[in-house]
């Protein structure tokens, strides 16, 4: 029997894929491409997820460590995307030091890990249209 995702996935790839009476040659070969472009898709996409995901966690790590025994003056967040939609690493650098104005500690390193961190990043809003498709 086939589980219930594997049935819909065939079902899926079905409608996508042409019938053989409409004169392709190997249905087979299509198929088999048709699924693994599919695959490189969706591994593409949450390659992208999971590296946001682990610059949050960084970023999250980092601020505990930076406001550690003084949490309540600890900024609520440090928002990825309007980060990346600053124009300039110095713009960002900017931006960051006005978010951790309260921290008493060297914000220097961790604003320069993050700014490297940043690079090649998606905003999510381009991630959730990736993941729609």
């Amino acid at each position: 029997t086939l589980f219930r995702s594997q049935k819909l996935g065939k079902r899926v790839l079905g409608k996508l894929q042409p019938s053989p009476c409409r004169g392709s040659q190997d249905p087979g070969v299509q198929r088999g491409i048709q699924k693994r472009q599919a695959r490189v898709t969706v591994k593409y996409d949450r390659k992208e997820l999971q590296k946001r995901l682990d610059v949050e966690k960084w970023i999250d790590e980092r601020l505990e460590e930076l406001y550690l025994g003084r949490e309540t003056e600890m900024p609520d967040e440090v928002n990825i995307d309007e980060l990346l939609d600053l124009e300039s690493d110095d713009e960002r650098h900017v931006k960051l030091k006005s978010i951790l104005k309260s921290c008493h500690g060297n914000t220097e390193v961790f604003i320069q890990d993050l700014l490297l961190r940043l690079k090649g990043l998606p905003k999510q809003n381009l991630l959730k249209g990736k993941i729609g498709r």
